[in-house]
């Protein structure tokens, strides 16, 4: 059993490449603007490099990471305040809409953090996550159990967040694509290589709660099935798959 004191992930300190390998994937940003259509201010709360965030309207960031702030102007993306998502420093309604990318497994306080989108925001709220539910489906759990407890300790059930919340909740489903840009754990679900680069490992922020040695473990187990041809008699029918939908989803909550 692996304990976790604090979600968060040290960005400061293992984040300083996060956005070579964490873009913003336009199939699955689709997805996340047409939520956001009518709404003309956006807050983005765990903002990080600016993943996703819709350029043709006027966005406020929030980051409490330094790392991820200077990343962000490496992308052109606006300067973040810095502030976390249980004490925003906002008047209620100050925004049209509020959103959350990937980030409420980070947080401290899940529940008072989304209390705060919802404070803050006038019409929609969209918080894109993983249903820890779903984790299982995706062969990742069969080569790297220990990575799988870790995210499902971390990330809150879809009626968790549907509660905090509150209002009229949508959940969709996401499918993502074989090439996908945005390198979280699904998007390599045709690519298996990807995980034996360390590069690509730290950028997924489980991987930073388990120890090197058991990391190295898992990653040897994963190389040596593809060396003796085993993924591929498994799982080699992922590797031309167009889509994979399993546990990545969208949350959207309006008054």
């Amino acid at each position: 059993m692996i304990k976790i004191d604090n979600p968060a992930f040290n960005y400061d300190k293992y984040g300083n490449k996060y956005s070579a390998y964490r873009q913003t994937d336009e199939r699955i940003a689709e997805y996340i603007y047409n939520q956001l259509e009518g709404a003309k201010t956006i807050l983005n709360v765990g903002a990080g490099a600016g993943s996703y965030e819709p350029p043709d309207k006027y966005i406020v960031a929030v980051e409490p990471s330094s790392a991820m702030r200077e990343q962000r102007m490496k992308y052109q993306k606006v300067p973040a305040i810095i502030a976390t998502a249980d004490q925003l420093p906002f008047d209620d309604n100050s925004f049209d809409a509020a959103m959350a990318m990937i980030t409420i497994h980070h947080w401290p306080d899940i529940e008072k953090g989304l209390q705060e989108l919802r404070r803050v925001a006038i019409q929609q709220v969209i918080v894109m996550t993983f249903d820890p539910d779903q984790l299982d489906q995706f062969w990742n759990a069969a080569y790297f159990p220990e990575v799988i407890e870790v995210e499902k300790a971390r990330y809150p059930t879809i009626d968790f967040i549907k509660r905090g919340l509150g209002g009229n909740c949508k959940v969709i489903p996401i499918p993502i694509p074989l090439d996908c840009k945005d390198g979280f754990q699904e998007a390599f679900y045709g690519r298996p290589e990807a995980f034996l680069e360390p590069e690509v490992r730290l950028s997924q922020s489980a991987w930073g709660f388990i120890p090197n040695e058991v990391q190295a473990e898992l990653v040897e187990r994963l190389k040596m099935d593809l060396e003796n041809g085993n993924w591929d008699k498994k799982y080699g029918h992922f590797r031309t798959q167009a889509y994979f939908t399993c546990a990545l989803r969208l949350i959207v909550s309006t008054p």
